[in-house]
C-alpha cells in the first residue's frame, strides 16, 4: 500500500536532477549533490555493470533495499532493456511513495519513453507483487520491513540504497546487513553509497571480499563487497 506523506517535498539536486526530502527522517532520498549522478555511479556502474563486465549472461537478477522513488530500477531497466538483458528486480520498500508523487520526479527525463510509461502504468501493480512491465523486465516491490523480508530467489546484485545509519541505524546493523546477504548468489556483488568500518568489519566476517570504490560527487568512497 503507498503511504499519505504529504509532508514530502519534491527538491532539485546539484546536477539538475530531483529527489525527495522526508523531514520525518531528516534525510533525501538521494544525494543533494546529484540524485542522478548518484545512482548512475553508485549502482549501475559500481554495481550491475562491474558484476556484468566479465561475463555473458542472458538475465540479471537485482535485491533493491530501499525502493524509494524508483530511480535506480528505471536506469537498471533501460540498461538491461538497450542490452537485451533479461531483469528480474525486486524492491524491498516499507513505505512506498505514492504514485503521483513519483510521476513528479521528472526522471522520464533520463530514461526512456517505454520504460517510464511501463514504471508508472505497473507501480501499483509491483506493490501488490510480482508484474511484467514488457517482455524482458520484471518488478516485484516488497512492502515488508527488511527484516521481515523473505524470499527463494538468489540475486546477483544488492544496491544497498536505505538511509544513512545516522538516520536509520536499523537497516545498518549486523542483523539487518546478514539477513540481506543471504539472498545473495556466490560471486554476486553488493554496492552502497556509505563506507563505515562497521559495515566493513560485517561484511568481512560474512565472507565477503570487502573494497572501496571512488564515491559519488559529494563522497570520497563507496563499498563494493563481493560474495566469495
Amino acid at each position: 500500500m503507498e503511504v499519505q506523506q504529504p509532508e514530502l517535498t519534491i527538491v532539485t539536486t546539484a546536477d539538475g536532477s530531483k529527489t525527495i526530502f522526508n523531514p520525518q527522517v531528516g534525510e533525501h532520498y538521494h544525494s543533494k549533490h546529484g540524485a542522478l549522478q548518484e545512482s548512475k555511479h553508485v549502482f549501475l556502474d559500481a554495481g550491475l555493470k562491474y558484476f556484468l563486465q566479465d561475463k555473458t549472461v542472458p538475465e540479471v537478477s537485482i535485491l533493491e533495499v530501499g525502493f524509494g522513488t524508483g530511480l535506480n530500477f528505471l536506469l537498471t531497466a533501460d540498461y538491461c532493456t538497450a542490452n537485451n538483458l533479461q531483469l528480474n528486480y525486486t524492491g524491498i520498500e516499507a513505505y512506498p511513495l505514492l504514485a503521483e508523487m513519483i510521476a513528479g520526479t521528472g526522471y522520464d527525463a533520463y530514461v526512456s519513453a517505454e520504460t517510464w510509461q511501463a514504471f508508472n502504468q505497473s507501480y501499483r501493480q509491483a506493490l501488490q507483487g510480482t508484474t511484467q512491465l514488457y517482455p524482458n523486465v520484471e518488478l516485484n516491490i516488497d512492502t515488508r520491513l527488511l527484516t521481515d523480508f523473505e524470499t527463494s530467489r538468489k540475486f546477483d546484485v544488492v544496491y544497498f540504497d536505505a538511509f544513512a545509519a545516522i538516520h536509520q541505524p536499523e537497516m545498518w546493523n549486523e542483523e539487518a546487513i546478514s539477513h540481506t546477504v543471504k539472498f545473495m548468489k556466490p560471486g554476486g556483488v553488493f554496492v552502497t553509497y556509505a563506507i563505515t568500518g562497521n559495515l566493513k568489519r560485517t561484511l568481512k566476517a560474512l565472507d565477503f571480499k570487502v573494497e572501496k570504490v571512488p564515491g559519488a560527487p559529494g563522497k570520497r568512497e563507496m563499498l563494493r563487497a563481493i560474495k566469495r
